[in-house]
């Protein structure tokens, strides 16, 4: 349960920094509402697997889905480019989510 949580605390990651993103600069309402609820809740649902995960692995997992995330709405939404070298990086945080998740990252209590 603890990775579906930092799971959907990732994808809310998304949410908030694509919504500051169009808040520009929180001179705009709607996406500066958004993105305050989509933070508090991302951070809970965090701290809750932070409770059966280590602090690294729900730390650098949910930082991955985030940074993966927001680099797929910036090309996909927002026309950021996209290149090799961008790409790799991108393939390089899969691989380091997926090594983290098979590292056994379950916490001793």
């Amino acid at each position: 349960m603890a990775w579906i949580y930092l799971f959907v605390a990732g994808l809310l990651e998304i949410l908030w920094a694509t919504a500051m993103k169009q808040s520009q600069g929180f001179s705009r309402l709607l996406p500066s509402l958004i993105m305050l609820p989509a933070m508090l809740a991302s951070f809970w649902l965090l701290a809750i697997a932070m409770r059966y995960l280590p602090l690294g692995t729900a730390y650098v997992v949910w930082t991955g889905i985030g940074a993966l995330g927001t680099f797929l709405v910036g090309a996909l939404v927002f026309g950021e480019p996209l290149n090799g070298t961008r790409m790799l990086a991108a393939v390089m945080i899969v691989a380091g989510l997926l090594l983290m998740q098979l590292s056994g990252g379950e916490a001793a209590h």
